[in-house]
């Protein structure tokens, strides 16, 4: 891969890992409910579990909507379902984990599955493997698309958990906090919006 299409690959990464989508939110709003250290196994979840898709896509499992398209709507479905129920259980959350609280941060196992069902995971996945593996050095392509992101994603969702560590100290008490559980809720649901347009557009 050249030095060019390395750094393109790169932008592509950063931009796609930094801005805001499902798992940015979550780890958002966890950093503020748990804490950074209880946090630590969901966002390794979705860094190294977006990291095994990015591969297993690359090696064929895409090609899977390529055959079969409607699947593709059935997965957001399903996924626009189970994200509104993340945004209920963060919405109601009643108090900034302490551990002795009943609601709990996202395990390792959760947060790597949740990867498989969304969307916007699915469409950095694809984007990558298809706009910078070269078809005469596939394999190394793959591998490297992989790295390079499991690279760049970490830090990038590690910077969102750690924004909510900082906000919990503005967050100390309980309308404050209610305030932002709910905000964050929102954002949350918000962030179904363009999987909601294009199934709308698909079906016109």
């Amino acid at each position: 891969m050249s030095e060019a299409m390395l750094l393109a690959l790169a932008t592509f990464c950063f931009v796609s890992s930094i801005t805001p989508g499902p798992n940015n939110m979550m780890l958002l709003a966890s950093g503020a409910n748990f804490g950074f250290r209880r946090t630590l196994p969901h966002l390794m979840g979705v860094s190294l579990g977006f990291g095994a898709m990015v591969l297993a896509v690359g090696l064929g499992v895409g090609g899977i909507f390529t055959a079969y398209p409607a699947l593709y709507d059935v997965l957001r479905v399903g996924a626009a379902a189970y994200i509104v129920w993340l945004a209920y259980r963060i919405a109601t959350a009643r108090g900034i984990g302490d551990g002795k609280a009943t609601a709990r941060p996202m395990s390792f196992v959760e947060a790597v599955a949740f990867q498989w069902i969304n969307p916007k995971a699915w469409a950095m996945a694809l984007g990558a493997t298809t706009a910078f593996v070269a078809p005469e050095e596939f394999v190394l392509g793959v591998l490297i698309v992989t790295a390079v992101f499991t690279a760049i994603n970490l830090p990038c969702v590690a910077s969102w958990a750690g924004f909510g560590v900082v906000l919990r100290r503005f967050l100390d008490r309980p309308w404050t906090l209610r305030a932002f559980n709910i905000t964050m809720a929102v954002l949350l649901v918000a962030s179904l919006y363009p999987m909601v347009a294009d199934l709308k557009l698909g079906a016109a």
